[in-house]
């Protein structure tokens, strides 16, 4: 039944503590669930100096302008070895309705990807369901790509490179273009795949001097309509329920599609054939106990039997985004020893790319 706010709007939707759509098209995304994790889902900006003691890493939020008028965060570790690094182009997950990189669950795990990883992490704040379904995500995260191609071709200053340096960020000339790689975590994993495939449609030479050198989707939210062996079996988290999977995924799927629609099922029948995309070297990451696990190793498998370049990398005893959960991350041994080995994990891949 819909519910009735004081100010006589009727909840028409409502998604597991993250999430409430009103009749009037109105979207609220209050937290509502715990107050002791509700840090893990609000904007964190920490001073300059407190980045850079803490974490390692100068912080910056900027816009990148017309023609992309995109909102970034860019994480730039400190103490590196080479003149240039590698770049990692972020998409955030939350079933593409609710997350910001903003969130302190982002930088807490990305902060410590820079560093460990030795690269320069750009995160993309994309257009969230209902308000703009899919393909907007997509189409962000791809504009985004397009804006990095625009830094590598400019000469570094500021209305070349379309980027606000105010503060001497000198992103042009810290970055190896060479080397660029896209990582999302959930349905920023769905991102991943669909931003790759469309920069793969396009010839070298159009993203020339710069190039996609590989992709990282971890958990990526790749489902059935039908419930998979681990979604019936499997138990519930923090960062994902089977009331989560299917109501974010009813507001951000075109109207009317199912979940075997190509943004959500990539490997199903309604998809374009994966033996027809040209892909960079991909790692997916999976998580044993996640309630999407079976889906996610189906995409795994079906990228192997199309030829793809793919490489499996598995954590043990954790579930969904559980890297994601600092608590866990700091007081459970088993989650903070999985954040460490996919960290690692990560690193590796990026030095074989």
């Amino acid at each position: 039944m819909p519910m009735v706010e004081n100010n006589e709007r009727i909840i028409v939707e409502e998604v597991s503590g993250w999430l409430r759509v009103f009749d009037d098209g109105s979207v609220d995304r209050t937290w509502m669930g715990p107050s002791e994790v509700e840090f893990l889902a609000k904007p964190y900006h920490p001073a300059p100096e407190e980045a850079l003691k803490l974490d390692g890493i100068i912080l910056h939020d900027f816009t990148a302008t017309a023609p992309f008028n995109l909102s970034l965060r860019v994480y730039i570790p400190v103490d590196t070895i080479t003149t240039k690094l590698p770049v990692i182009l972020h998409f955030p997950g939350g079933g593409f309705c609710i997350s910001r990189p903003t969130w302190y669950m982002y930088y807490q795990f990305y902060s410590r990807i820079a560093t460990a990883c030795q690269a320069i992490v750009i995160s993309v704040t994309t257009r969230l369901a209902p308000e703009q379904r899919l393909p907007a995500a997509i189409d962000d995260c791809y504009t985004a790509l397009l804006w990095l191609r625009s830094l590598a071709r400019s000469t570094g200053d500021q209305s070349q490179s379309s980027l606000s340096d105010k503060d001497g960020l000198g992103l042009h000339d810290k970055i190896d273009f060479s080397r660029v790689f896209l990582m999302g975590d959930s349905s920023g994993g769905n991102l991943v795949h669909f931003v790759a495939a469309r920069a793969g449609s396009e010839e070298d030479r159009f993203w020339l001097p710069m190039k996609l050198a590989g992709a990282i989707a971890i958990h990526p939210g790749f489902v059935r309509s039908y419930r998979s062996k681990s979604e019936l079996e499997g138990k519930d988290n923090p960062f994902l329920t089977l009331d989560m999977v299917d109501k974010f995924l009813a507001l951000a799927l075109p109207v009317g599609a199912t979940k075997d629609h190509p943004f959500s099922c990539p490997m199903g029948d309604a998809a374009p054939p994966l033996e027809s995309l040209r892909l960079p070297p991909m790692i997916v990451v999976v998580a044993n106990d996640d309630l999407i696990r079976d889906t996610e190793m189906e995409y795994v498998e079906a990228l192997k039997k199309a030829g793809k370049d793919v490489e499996l990398f598995e954590n043990n005893g954790v579930g969904h985004s559980f890297y994601l959960n600092k608590i866990a991350v700091d007081h459970d041994p088993c989650v903070g020893t999985a954040t460490c080995n996919l960290i690692d994990g990560v690193k590796e891949f990026l030095r074989r790319h």
